[in-house]
C-alpha cells in the first residue's frame, strides 16, 4: 500500500509539472488517504504482531 501512495505521489508530481492541477489534486489526496491507511495499519500491526520465542 504503500508503494501505491509514493506512485501516486510521483503521477502528481508529473502531472503538476505539466500544468493538470485538477488530476494532481486528486492523485495527492488518494496518496494522502493511502499513505495514513499504512500507517494505521502498520501501527496495529506493531501491537498485535508475532513476538519471537526466547529460550
Amino acid at each position: 500500500m504503500l508503494r501505491w501512495s509514493v506512485l501516486l505521489l510521483v503521477i502528481a508530481l508529473i502531472a503538476g509539472v505539466f500544468g493538470f492541477f485538477n488530476i494532481v489534486a486528486a492523485l495527492v489526496g488518494i496518496a494522502k488517504i493511502l499513505f495514513f491507511v499504512f500507517l494505521v495499519l502498520f501501527v496495529i500491526s506493531l501491537f498485535t504482531g508475532r513476538r519471537g520465542r526466547t529460550m
